[in-house]
């Protein structure tokens, strides 16, 4: 077997040659040449040192010439990964570009590095990091900025700011390229290497006398698998393109309210590559909910910007702006620094409730506000029909805030139903009507349901389900919160005054009114509000809730947006603690 060497590259051997070996000797596109005792490699018009191959490994570590050795140059070529005369093809895993700009102002942003050897008056070079700009459009980049060149980089992805000295240590280490042989002259070969591709990759060889057998083989992954892959690839781009066409059509016919639209590489830029909250360019603080995972990620996305991005009011979340590039879709809220109310009111252990009972009152006041106004404020009704703790956001002073409106359905004031074809919404707060259409109809009272569901978690500090109680009679806290109440019980608090005592129980009769199973039997939104700034005195008790059973469930979600998260902080400041239950 042909070997070589060159430098510091000891083991150039099959499918490699270097320059001058025998003919028979490695594979003519693969070629390698030594200069200065530094083996190069050249392809796609750009000039590479080889710095080791790994044949088990099918590899090879390659750096570009004029990035090399901490010289201040622009790449040999912009990179693309090369299939070499329909024979080699060679990939780049990583997905990671340094790519060079050159911008006639300064650029200040967390994905891109100034080159100040190659800038001077006229000009500014940077380096933006971590996308591919040329895979999708040039047209991302600032308006005062044009690209260059790229190049694969592979960098510390726990570097907050990137600074052009790490860049350039990054570059000077080079990439790997995977190789693999398409050739169908491994027919002729004395034996027939197939690769294995996946953990630890490498070339499985048989001898030539089990030919027939390789040849199935080979004709099966070659040939079959390529067509199944090309049919699955075709009706994916074409229901993609469709999504794509749909949400576009929509952008389109309703631009004029729109609000800002940003590009995937400025969403990246604003979250630092998702690993902290956002920031906009003005310094205000933003959370950015990706949908690209989302099974339902085309319909939540089109209601989320249809229904947020015409809403202002101070207890419905901000939609500052969205992101939509193919299958990338993003929407940028306003920053709550205190996270979502579940995290308030089911606090770890038994540490009891971490909200005082006059800040609870004012969450459920606020969040009645924000419902009522979607219901009665807009010009049509809009149904939420998702409300849990989960989607209740509280800002920097706890003022609470209705989000994630993915599930959300419009209808016109004059009707009093909705017309749903399939259940939605988390189970443990989803309206019986939801579920089965015997029990009423779909309406504005579904959401009623839901905030009665929240509020009696609220009071009881609890999921309203708990397989786990002590004592079977709590296991559903809505049929004990009944029973406490029409015998005259104390709803076995500790530690409360008088008007505390007084909040508890206006809140739990108002929860209690909220889920009663008929809808004509709950209040409305506006008769919510009225039963919360009133008097406890002024409330009656509502019938037991049909419902009441310990069998119910909570957390299970259907068509609940349970793949999308919001980039919030882990730490999250808390409310007065107040240790209420026994």
């Amino acid at each position: 077997m042909c070997s070589s060497s060159c430098g510091d590259v000891k083991n150039i051997s099959y499918p490699f040659r270097l320059k001058g070996d025998p003919a028979g000797c490695g594979r003519p596109q693969l070629e390698l040449s030594c200069e200065s005792n530094k083996t190069i490699f050249e392809f796609n018009f750009g000039k590479y040192y080889v710095k080791r191959i790994s044949y088990d490994k099918c590899t090879i570590s390659v750096v570009d010439v004029n990035l090399a050795y901490g010289s201040c140059s622009f790449p040999s070529t912009s990179f693309s990964p090369p299939c070499l005369i329909l024979k080699y093809c060679f990939y780049y895993n990583l997905n990671s570009y340094a790519n060079y700009v050159n911008c006639s102002s300064n650029i200040v942003d967390q994905v891109s590095a100034k080159v100040p050897c190659l800038s001077n008056n006229q000009s500014n070079v940077y380096v933006y990091v971590g996308y591919d700009l040329i895979a999708t459009s040039i047209s991302h980049l600032p308006d005062s900025c044009a690209f260059i060149s790229k190049v694969p980089v592979v960098l510390n992805r726990s570097v907050d700011k990137l600074s052009y000295e790490d860049l350039r240590k990054s570059l000077e280490s080079g990439f790997d390229l995977t190789w693999s042989d398409w050739s169908w002259g491994l027919l002729m070969m004395p034996r027939y290497c197939i690769y294995n591709e996946g953990v630890g990759a490498k070339i499985i060889c048989y001898p030539y006398h089990i030919r027939f057998p390789v040849d199935v083989l080979i004709i099966g992954r070659f040939i079959l698998a390529p067509i199944v892959f090309l049919v699955f690839f075709i009706h994916k781009y074409r229901t993609t393109l469709q999504t794509v066409g749909n949400i576009e059509k929509f952008l389109h016919n309703h631009q004029s309210w729109m609000p800002k639209r940003y590009s995937y590489p400025e969403i990246i830029a604003m979250t630092n590559h998702f690993a902290h909250k956002g920031q906009l360019h003005t310094g205000r603080l933003i959370a950015v909910k990706m949908l690209e995972n989302s099974k339902f990620s085309a319909e939540e996305f089109i209601n989320e910007v249809s229904t947020i991005g015409r809403i202002h009011h101070v207890n419905v979340v901000q939609l500052l702006g969205f992101c939509s590039e193919g299958s990338k879709r993003a929407l940028v809220y306003e920053f709550m620094p205190n996270g979502s109310l579940d995290r308030h009111i089911f606090p770890k252990e038994s540490r009891g409730q971490s909200c005082s009972w006059e800040k609870l009152h004012e969450v459920a006041s606020g969040t009645a506000h924000g419902i009522e106004y979607l219901h009665n404020g807009c010009d049509v009704c809009i149904l939420h029909l998702d409300i849990k703790p989960h989607n209740i956001l509280l800002d920097h002073n706890f003022v609470p805030n209705v989000s994630d409106f993915g599930l959300a359905k419009f209808h016109p004031k004059e009707n009093d139903f909705v017309s749903i074809s399939a259940t939605r919404g988390t189970i443990g707060y989803i309206a019986p009507e939801l579920i089965s259409r015997n029990f009423g109809t779909v309406s504005c009272k579904s959401d009623v349901y839901g905030f009665g569901m929240v509020l009696l978690e609220m009071t009881g500090g609890r999921r309203n389900s708990n397989l786990k109680a002590t004592r079977s009679s709590k296991a559903y806290f809505p049929s004990w919160v009944s029973d406490q109440l029409n015998k005259g019980g104390n709803l076995e608090l500790r530690n409360v005054t008088e008007i505390e005592s007084m909040i508890a129980r206006k809140l739990c009769v108002i929860g209690l009114w909220c889920i009663q199973v008929k809808p004509a039997d709950r209040p409305s939104m506006t008769k919510v509000l009225e039963m919360l700034e009133g008097s406890i005195d002024d409330l009656q008790m509502p019938p037991k809730p049909f419902f009441s059973s310990s069998r119910h469930i909570s957390g299970r979600e259907i068509e609940s947006d349970s793949s999308t998260e919001l980039l919030v902080p882990e730490s999250i400041e808390e409310c007065s603690f107040n240790d209420s239950y026994a």
